[in-house]
């Protein structure tokens, strides 16, 4: 076991798609910015790829002083081996001390394998991160028991102390275009021996995906919609305004409408400019999704519904005479 004080820096895994960041991994650089502020360290942006330097711009300018760039053609497809290898060669040699991941498909297969490798702990699915003053390690909350309560895990004995973040639970600062851009090519052992599986080919879903992280306006519906039907209203408002159809578990389960629409504990946690809970009683589980939205608005004819706690307006009524209101205003 190295020694633990030889560990500095926040890092952070930059996520890329097709040449492209995704949202949560300017979300977590920013996150990374003030934790490194109250250790007094770096930020440091991890990012593999294929021609992918240009990405590491967006990166300092939101809160990374440094960018270490892993460029081969043999990353331009995230694949389980030849990621964990890279991140954990260069990990071994320069020692982060903090290693942040976003809790998306990739970060959930690539952190426990780098944990693993590391022989470090992992906390998973994060929704709060925070440093303790007097011991200096990260404080890293999660929801437990069902999202029942909230449990705060810290991992003292090991470094670099590792999480996976859910994606929408932290703010992307503002671009800063001031800040200098620095970038490290370190060099690496990649062979085509180390790889067992490759990609030969990537087929996009023809599906269309919903993107409820990056939604500036979502409505979503409850149970209370009473079916089908009654979703259909909640639909037509989030198109009237521009918006993006979400739902509580509870009306999933039901089968109003698909799983990829799910707000909350078990689902997305989203943070946009204005949410609206159309018959969403508003259980723990879903509130730990969406309270931290800037403007909620709530619809329930029950007054003593939970999602008035965290609603900024709340109209007590019912909803299939309230929404249509709402339409046509928003058509106006």
């Amino acid at each position: 076991m190295s020694n633990l004080q030889e560990h500095k820096g926040v890092w952070v895994f930059c996520e890329q798609r097709a040449g492209e960041l995704t949202s949560t991994s300017l979300e977590l650089i920013s996150e990374a910015r003030k934790l490194a502020d109250d250790l007094n360290t770096e930020v440091c942006g991890i990012l593999l790829g294929n021609n992918v330097e240009g990405l590491a711009k967006d990166l300092c300018g939101h809160g990374a002083d440094r960018v270490i760039l892993c460029d081969d053609a043999r990353l331009e497809v995230y694949t389980t081996d030849a990621y964990t290898k890279v991140i954990c060669d260069i990990a071994k040699e320069q020692k982060p001390d903090i290693l942040l991941i976003g809790a998306t498909n990739i970060g959930r297969d690539l952190g426990p394998r780098v944990a693993a490798r590391l022989e470090t702990g992992l906390t998973a699915d994060c929704t709060g991160l925070a440093i303790e003053a007097e011991r200096k390690i990260i404080l890293q909350t999660r929801p437990a028991f069902g999202g029942n309560l909230m449990a705060t895990i810290i991992c003292p004995r090991t470094k670099p102390q590792m999480s996976t973040v859910r994606p929408g639970v932290m703010k992307k600062s503002e671009f800063d275009a001031t800040r200098p851009l620095v970038v490290e090519k370190p060099a690496f052992e990649l062979a085509d021996s180390d790889l067992r599986t490759k990609v030969l080919e990537v087929v996009k879903a023809t599906k269309e995906i919903v993107n409820l992280a990056e939604a500036e306006i979502i409505v979503s519906g409850g149970r209370g919609t009473g079916g089908v039907e009654g979703f259909k209203l909640v639909t037509e408002l989030a198109k009237a305004l521009g918006g993006t159809v979400g739902a509580s578990r509870a009306a999933v389960d039901e089968g109003y409408i698909g799983h990829d629409h799910q707000v909350g504990q078990t689902g997305q946690t989203v943070r946009p400019r204005i949410y609206i809970a159309c018959g969403i009683s508003g259980a723990i589980q879903h509130k730990a999704g969406m309270a931290n939205s800037e403007c909620i608005i709530a619809i329930n004819k029950n007054p003593d519904a939970p999602i008035f706690e965290v609603a900024d307006y709340g109209i007590c009524g019912d909803l299939f005479k309230v929404i249509p209101m709402m339409i046509e205003q928003a058509k106006k």
